[in-house]
């Protein structure tokens, strides 16, 4: 049962940082030029392509750990690479978290809080 679940979660993380990761890679512009707008009154204000290079860089291991992971689960009922998808994929949530608390956005920012939540499950139940 605690199989399912993770694997649940796990799928649930890769499709969100790798959809995520697609659409930085993909509308790159778009996504730096509206960044730019959203932190022009933070210290990341002529930081925003670094940073939003790195998010990126973290979903896509956070995406790929998680979908490993699944596959790990399947094969022989490790937990590493799922483990490290989770911790992988809350850090990355805490990153996000901690640039909208910077900007003021504090709906974006609860909103990240509904995804840290089976991030944090995630990481307790391949622990």
């Amino acid at each position: 049962m605690n199989n399912i679940t993770s694997i649940l979660i796990l799928i649930f993380l890769a499709i969100t940082f790798l959809q995520s990761g697609y659409d930085k890679l993909f509308y790159w512009k778009d996504n730096v030029d509206w960044l730019k707008g959203h932190f022009a009154k933070t210290p990341l204000k002529n930081q925003v392509p670094l940073a939003l290079l790195n998010i990126l860089i973290l979903e896509l291991i956070s995406g790929i750990l998680c979908i490993v992971g699944c596959i790990e689960l399947l094969v022989n009922n490790g937990r590493i690479f799922g483990f490290y998808g989770a911790v992988f994929s809350c850090i990355t949530l805490l990153m996000l978290l901690f640039g909208q608390r910077l900007a003021k956005d504090y709906d974006g920012a609860r909103t990240i809080v509904i995804y840290f939540i089976p991030a944090i499950l995630a990481v307790y139940w391949l622990n």
